[in-house]
């Protein structure tokens, strides 16, 4: 006995400093469009004790509407969304001051980049041009910084509706957890891009097979998430606002279900904009944006994926672009773009439920929510 208390006395500060570390803070970053009061790109320290934001820092870029965080915590990289101006910027991160510098920009070798990944090792930076409909891949260097565009992949076509679809308009450069696949939806052509990713390659990216998938014409695919076992794909449509689920084992996308997110009764304008997985992998959320302002809340069946509608709410605000769970999984914050402000909302991970809103922050046209761990 006297060896196992001995022995629980020794382990005791051990566990106590892990949960200590685990469970202290963490940075939210933020991009905005900055033709209102926000100035680029702003951190904060929130706290999942209490659920709430404190302000930390800002850096002036001029509309970062997509951030990433490198996978060691010590850069962000950040689109700049103007026009056929379109830029990428990196900057170095202090997470435990949480300040960024500029380290220096390149060209998004497209107009309107609306969507920026990074691969684990630092290698490369995957951009989504809007406008354009292309795909840029640039180069990291070794202290962070962005080289020019190494590979430039160009959709061609359009779609049905001539206001939205008059040409090809690339929404996502989605690299899979591991880094087998890069997906990039085209909203423009309706269709789901699927690329091999070779990180030994100046050129990375290489037509998986199939090289594509097609949607339904005038359905818009937006944004998309994989399970975590990437068994299952989650696809959502911006114009169509509905998710389908692909069983998505192998890469090869084989269509299971959709999903309409809007009520029967629905009339007015919708765009469905951001979609996630719970952290313990039980439930998806998505927003729709406009007149429909709402976000939704589905279980997800772990036997084959497919959902089942749990819960709609308002997001009480206007035009919900992005939302993002807190790393703990019990926190839920949305990005209302038109009405200036982050609503953080308490998530219940048994039930799916949305509890609240708890708290929320005034920021000029939030667009993108980040979380990153805090040192």
């Amino acid at each position: 006995m006297k060896k196992f208390l001995l022995a629980l006395a020794l382990l005791l500060p051990v566990l106590t400093y892990a949960q200590k570390k685990a469970a202290t803070s963490y940075d939210l970053v933020v991009g905005t469009y900055t033709k209102g009061e926000s100035k680029g790109i702003v951190v904060y320290r929130f706290y999942p004790e209490s659920g709430k934001l404190s302000y930390l820092s800002q850096v002036e870029t001029s509309n970062p509407s997509y951030v990433c965080v490198s996978k060691n915590n010590k850069f962000i990289y950040a689109v700049n969304e103007d026009g056929k101006d379109g830029g990428v910027s990196a900057f170095t991160f202090d997470p435990h001051v949480g300040t960024m510098k500029l380290i220096n920009k390149q060209s998004s070798a497209g107009a309107d980049p609306c969507y920026i990944s990074v691969d684990e090792d630092q290698k490369f930076a995957f951009v989504a041009n809007y406008s354009s409909g292309s795909l840029a891949v640039l180069p990291i260097n070794k202290d962070g910084s962005l080289a020019p565009a190494s590979q430039v992949i160009q959709d061609q076509g359009k779609g049905p509706d001539a206001s939205r679809q008059e040409g090809p308009h690339m929404h996502i450069s989605y690299l899979t957890d591991d880094e087998k696949f890069l997906l990039a939806n085209d909203l423009g052509i309706d269709r789901l891009n699927i690329f091999r990713y070779h990180s030994s390659r100046p050129q990375p990216l290489t037509p998986s097979n199939p090289p594509f998938i097609t949607l339904k014409g005038g359905t818009g695919p937006r944004h998309l998430v994989l399970s975590a076992d990437k068994k299952y794909l989650y696809l959502l449509q911006e114009m169509g606002s509905a998710i389908t689920v692909y069983d998505f084992d192998g890469g090869k996308p084989k269509e299971l279900q959709t999903v309409k997110m809007l009520p029967d009764n629905f009339k007015g304008t919708n765009g469905a904009a951001a979609i996630k997985i719970s952290p313990d992998g039980h439930f998806l959320v998505a927003t729709d944006r406009l007149d429909a302002s709402s976000i939704l809340v589905y279980s997800i069946n772990p036997d084959n994926g497919q959902l089942a509608f749990m819960t709609r709410s308002t997001t009480y605000g206007k035009n919900p672009r992005d939302f993002t769970f807190d790393p703990t999984g019990k926190w839920l914050l949305v990005a209302n773009q038109d009405s200036d402000n982050i609503v953080i909302f308490k998530f219940n991970e048994g039930t799916g439920a949305l509890i609240g809103p708890t708290s929320s922050i005034q920021i000029g046209n939030p667009v993108c929510l980040k979380f990153t761990g805090a040192e």
